[in-house]
């Protein structure tokens, strides 16, 4: 089958899978505080060699990105920066006593919202406060988000400093209709600078984010922003689908459908950017993600290595990781917990000392086993049942087995090369829950 007709047949909505159960399918009725914070501790005691990973969310922007989906608060407001770490540090001091004793960090990562729209000061009283109550392991890896807009020099010595290496920078585009529909500017003059000082100041892997299928894009314009971002030699790339979802961001109505590039011509977008980066040496290492072969996201592919939680793709792979912040989610292997989506509740629960935590689930024997396939499939491109695969699996399989989107034996199934574009797909054939409970409105993006 031609491309133009698969990306007709398999373009449907499609969660994007980093996490099992998604989250519109948690049994939150069944969730509670109590019963999540057992399950943290147990994991911890069980596991606590292995260290844990951090997530912290940063959710300010001085101005609003009209293409983001991510939980955000619009302000010009410094003021804000102070009393919401102190509620990050204090929420932090809770997981500390449930864990009864300093935990050693494996992996720590800001995001956001912009977490440079804090101050170099305070970003620095921020980790400082996380750090003295916690150790390192041998091999932490810190990271951090950043608008190349308003990302200084001393953010970046400031989070060196205090342990970080690795940098992410939101790009998206550089071409100026772009930017001027999606109300996000940068220079490539500006990304290149920060790119440089950050390398001269010592960090060892600088991601730039970039994405397809964003308003008024086009196919010259896309090959100039990628053509630019090569010439910068970053060492990772994400290159993600843009995700329409304005009935969940009402900042995507700025402009309508007809804006959007749908269909073979987002496709097209697509296809560009995977050549443009396979010729430029970067390696596919997972859905959107692109690597240098000297990168640790490309090592810890080829050593079968590679973990996707709530943060993405990572090298670092362990079985509690918490997350701090308005909106963050945690998890803990067998259950994950939310945090309030605003500021004023996760604020108020925080200071009438209660665990900010307002939705979860606890994962199932059955949750655990497709999470299991789901994760395989997503990092390993195969996953293997010991006794056969299930009939109604298999039955789901079919249609992408025809098309030569997967490679199937009685207890194997892999992603070929052309089913790799079509990962989300592949992956929602085992999706038990969405299969039981088909949503009767859209809840998801479309999977290319």
């Amino acid at each position: 089958m031609e491309a133009s007709a698969l990306l007709k047949k398999y373009n449907v909505p499609t969660p994007r899978y980093t996490s099992y159960p998604t989250v519109p399918y948690w049994d939150i009725e069944k969730f509670n505080a109590n019963g999540w914070l057992a399950n943290v501790a147990n994991i911890y005691e069980s596991r606590k060699d292995e260290g844990i990973s951090l997530y912290i969310h940063l959710p300010f922007c001085e101005s609003l990105c009209t293409y983001c989906a991510c939980n955000t608060r619009i302000t010009k407001n410094h003021g804000v920066e102070i009393p919401y770490i102190k509620a990050v540090l204090a929420e932090w001091k809770m997981y500390v006593e449930v864990l009864r004793e300093k935990p050693k960090l494996k992996e720590l990562h800001l995001g956001g919202g912009t977490p440079t729209f804090f101050s170099a000061e305070n970003l620095g009283l921020l980790i400082n406060g996380i750090l003295q109550n916690s150790s390192l392991a041998p091999d932490a890896e810190f990271s951090f988000e950043a608008h190349p807009a308003n990302t200084t020099s001393a953010h970046l010595t400031t989070l060196y400093s205090l342990g970080f290496k690795r940098l992410s920078l939101g790009i998206q585009d550089f071409d100026p209709e772009v930017q001027f529909l999606i109300n996000r500017f940068q220079t490539p003059q500006q990304v290149a600078a920060i790119t440089t000082k950050a390398r001269e100041i010592g960090y060892t892997s600088v991601n730039f984010d970039l994405i397809y299928g964003l308003p008024g894009q086009t196919i010259p314009g896309l090959a100039d922003t990628i053509r630019a971002v090569i010439d910068m030699k970053p060492n990772r790339i994400a290159f993600y689908s843009y995700a329409h979802v304005p009935w969940l961001k009402p900042g995507q109505r700025h402009y309508t459908e007809k804006d959007l590039p749908l269909g073979d011509e987002k496709f097209a977008l697509y296809q560009l950017g995977r050549q443009l980066l396979d010729a430029a040496g970067y390696k596919d290492v997972g859905m959107d993600h692109f690597a240098l072969n000297s990168d640790s996201l490309f090592q810890a592919m080829t050593e079968q290595k590679l973990h996707r939680n709530f943060m993405g793709y990572t090298n670092k792979h362990t079985h509690l990781l918490i997350g701090l912040g308005v909106s963050s989610i945690s998890d803990s292997w067998t259950a994950f917990a939310q945090n309030p989506k605003t500021v004023e509740d996760y604020i108020d629960k925080i200071e009438r000392g209660l665990l900010p935590v307002e939705k979860g689930h606890f994962l199932t024997g059955e949750d655990i086993g497709v999470r299991k396939h789901i994760l395989n499939l997503m990092c390993r491109e195969n996953t293997m049942y010991n006794e056969g695969i299930p009939e109604q699996v298999y039955g789901r399989l079919l249609p992408l087995l025809r098309d030569k989107l997967i490679w199937v034996t009685e207890k194997e199934i892999r992603i070929t090369t052309k089913g790799k574009s079509f990962l989300r797909n592949v992956c929602m054939a085992f999706d038990e829950k969405l299969w039981l409970k088909q949503p009767k409105t859209q809840m998801f993006s479309s999977s290319i």
